[in-house]
């Protein structure tokens, strides 16, 4: 049936004018709304289809299921899935596998492969064979997260154990809180672990910069955590992920109530795709147990336990994220408003006072930070999939091989004057630059008195849930049935509106209808209409009153609580001693660990003489590359043309190659002098293999074109302990006109 009069095609601007343009303008406003209410009809279907499915998601990718939670020992309603390569993408088995989890944050799962370019995506392409971790809506009664992650164990095990010839254990990708749950497992079971890519996860809860992204201020103006728990029994022991979503949305309010809606208004022929694809995930939400729940929101975001080392498991095992030795790679974003730098990197400064000691803990810490990319945009966005976590992909060898330290990758474009350009994979040239704390503490760090306020509500959290659990919550339990519970999570204004505008609502087909006339006799306004113009600077408008009243309400939420929580009355009532200045939240140190730290010197010490001469082409490469704290893909690669080309010399696997680049490096930091002064006793006493070995070390410092001064004076020493005459210099480049004086060796810490 037809509801609209024919539309004729003639522009009527041409012909009346301004009247003319008012015309076209209401005629394109007209149909614009109709398709517009259309989309969200769809959007409401597509939200009813994904709840009555089994196992909802949004992978683009075809898997396969490998195991399921739900039959385990402890049952979970987690499960482990191969990703089915796409027609022409070919994967080799010999590579480490990479495993994506995703976050159980309110939102089904799938987000890590929601299209082509994600992190599943850039990993096939890279020729890894990848896996992934999701989860059913509904949690399996009784399950915790301790629960899930010895599930998660079993999935790493299997995993491995389908690729005994890969050249590293996998490469495990946590988006947003599933990054904290990769952490505390990796932390447990070590072993199960090639490398760790945390994206956009908060680890440090109380961290942050004081007038900027106030979520963090959350548990202490409500309380604390006895309201999470009030939710729980009002969902008859579920807590509701539409909660959590609806937290996300108020972060945000002019995205959530206009430039969300209005994007797609204004871009109606061409943005529904996109839309009704994130609304797919954005409107799938999923329920925790009331267990899992109050432990995330209790040892996490109140109690900022983990990285402080207080968090125990059932069997008394201490989670203390120094125990990993996997490397770690931290991505974050200025622009992310639910995990700012300072949460995702602020751990680094809870656990270790200098990067030594980050050293002498074996760890390798990887960070980059985005200068305006969204939280959700760190695991969705496609650029940031083809760039950095493309990199990473490509990359993941190189940063596995890095020596301990802290180090940030810094991404530049390839051009044509690029150095080494045949070396690079990819469009962009990652490079890793040593860093020291301080480099941390400038994207945003607590002081004392900020901390104290913190320990405050964590204090305050606990009475209060004492209160509640002991005067209100059997009441509130006794009179919410499960029926009673299930209406209200049905009644939540986020599935309302997914429920109200679908074909559940008769007078939506009315809109159906509609929809496909106006498509057949669709006629766009000239983006040089007036109207229009008119129409973008009311939206800005809009825009700009949303953020001036949540700029206000951030700043009025951000000045009670400094106020409230930092009252010394409030502090002493419980027990927090107003005139301490040592860090609430720093983890403690062990005695066990300074011992075989102190063991660990002394066997690199008497081992310094010891080897051949890959440590020595090792220990030589890594005093000459110590003068510039930076490594990038272009020397990695030509070190592996190197390796390839070892004559006489048994292949090394990439395990074994990282343990000797890391013995190396501590070898000097822990008395360079002697290190350099050791390499002869590591060389041939053939002359011509040792002229060999030079050149192709020549070859890898040349990689990413001439060296500085400093490092070309410590490549000619290292020419002179070789005992080459007339060898060139590692680079073209004319010395500098006074030569400058050895330096000793530049250490991050």
């Amino acid at each position: 049936m037809r509801y609209l009069p024919y539309l004729p095609t003639t522009d009527f601007a041409t012909q009346f004018g301004p009247a003319g343009f008012a015309f076209d303008y209401a005629m394109d406003a007209a149909q614009r709304s109709i398709l517009f209410w259309d989309v969200m009809r769809q959007r409401g279907n597509q939200s009813q289809a994904q709840a009555k499915a089994t196992a909802p998601h949004v992978l683009s990718f075809s898997h396969e299921l490998l195991l399921d939670g739900r039959t385990l020992e402890r049952p979970v309603n987690y499960g482990l899935v191969r990703i089915v390569p796409p027609k022409g993408v070919e994967v080799d088995e010999t590579r480490r596998p990479f495993v994506v989890v995703d976050p159980r944050a309110g939102h089904g799962p799938g987000i890590g492969g929601f299209k082509a370019d994600s992190e599943i995506g850039v990993a096939l392409k890279a020729g890894h064979p990848c896996y992934f971790i999701g989860f059913l809506p509904q949690p399996v009664p009784g399950q915790t997260i301790e629960d899930i992650g010895r599930a998660e164990a079993i999935f790493l095990e299997r995993v491995i154990s389908l690729h005994p010839q890969a050249d590293a254990k996998p490469c495990v990708i946590g988006n947003c809180q599933a990054g904290w749950a990769v952490m505390m497992l990796a932390s447990l079971r070590p072993e199960l672990f090639g490398s760790i890519i945390i994206a956009g996860a908060p680890l440090s809860y109380w961290a942050g910069e004081r007038g900027k992204y106030p979520m963090r201020y959350t548990g202490g103006l409500l309380g604390g955590t006895w309201l999470t728990a009030l939710a729980s029994d009002l969902g008859h022991g579920q807590f509701d992920g539409a909660l959590l979503v609806q937290n996300f949305e108020n972060q945000n309010p002019a995205n959530t109530l206009w430039t969300k809606q209005y994007n797609l208004y204004s871009k109606i022929d061409t943005e529904a795709p996109r839309y009704l694809g994130f609304e797919q995930w954005w409107g799938a939400h999923v329920s925790l147990n009331a267990e899992e729940i109050q432990f995330i929101v209790d040892e996490l975001f109140v109690g900022n336990n983990l990285a402080a080392g207080r968090i125990n498991t059932s069997k008394g095992e201490a989670i203390d994220l120094r125990n990993i030795r996997a490397p770690i790679v931290v991505f974050c974003s200025k622009g992310d408003n639910i995990t700012p730098p300072a949460q995702a990197l602020g751990w680094i400064l809870d656990l270790y006072e200098d990067v030594n000691e980050i050293r002498s803990h074996g760890q390798t810490i990887v960070y980059t930070v985005h200068d305006t990319i969204g939280h959700l945009g760190i695991f969705v966005s496609a650029s940031i999939a083809r760039k950095e976590h493309g990199e990473f992909s490509s990359n993941i060898d190189l940063i596995d091989a890095l020596p301990p330290g802290l180090y940030e990758a810094i991404f530049e474009a390839k051009t044509d004057e690029t150095v080494g350009a045949d070396l690079v994979e990819g469009n962009w040239i990652m490079r890793c630059e040593a860093r020291t704390l301080d480099d941390v503490r400038a994207h945003g760090c607590n002081d004392c008195a900020d901390d104290r306020r913190f320990a405050t509500v964590a204090r305050v959290s606990d009475i209060n849930l004492s209160l509640y659990r002991t005067f209100l919550q059997p009441f509130v339990r006794t009179m919410v049935p499960e029926g009673a519970a299930r209406q209200l999570r049905e009644m939540h204004p986020l599935r309302l509106q997914y429920d109200l505008f679908s074909d559940a609502n008769p007078w939506m087909g009315l809109i159906a209808d509609l929809a496909d006339d106006v498509a057949k006799e669709r006629r766009p306004v000239p983006a040089d209409n007036p109207f229009v113009a008119l129409e973008k600077a009311f939206s800005g408008q809009v825009v700009a009153g949303l953020d001036a009243w949540r700029q206000a309400i951030e700043a009025l939420s951000e000045a009670t609580f400094l106020s409230v929580y930092g009252s010394p009355i409030l502090q002493a009532a419980v027990g927090i001693d107003a005139s301490d200045t040592k860090p609430q939240r720093r983890a403690s140190k062990t005695a066990l660990h300074a011992e075989v730290l102190k063991t660990r010197i002394e066997e690199l010490r008497a081992q310094m003489g010891n080897g051949g001469l890959r440590e020595g082409l090792a220990r030589s490469l890594l005093y000459v590359a110590i003068a510039s704290g930076a490594a990038d893909e272009r020397g990695f690669a030509a070190i592996k043309r190197m390796r390839r080309s070892e004559n006489g010399m048994p292949a090394m696997t990439l395990s074994e190659f990282k343990a000797l680049i890391r013995d190396q490096f501590l070898m000097l930091l822990i008395d360079e002098e002697a290190a350099v002064n050791a390499i002869p006793r590591l060389l041939p006493a053939d002359e011509s293999v040792r002229r060999e070995a030079l050149s192709a070390l020549r070859d890898v410092l040349n990689a990413r074109g001439a060296l500085s001064a400093e490092a070309e004076q410590r490549w000619q020493r290292i020419v002179e302990l070789f005992g080459i005459s007339g060898e060139p210099r590692a680079d073209p480049v004319p010395p500098p006109p006074k030569p400058t004086p050895v330096k000793p060796v530049r250490r991050a810490s």
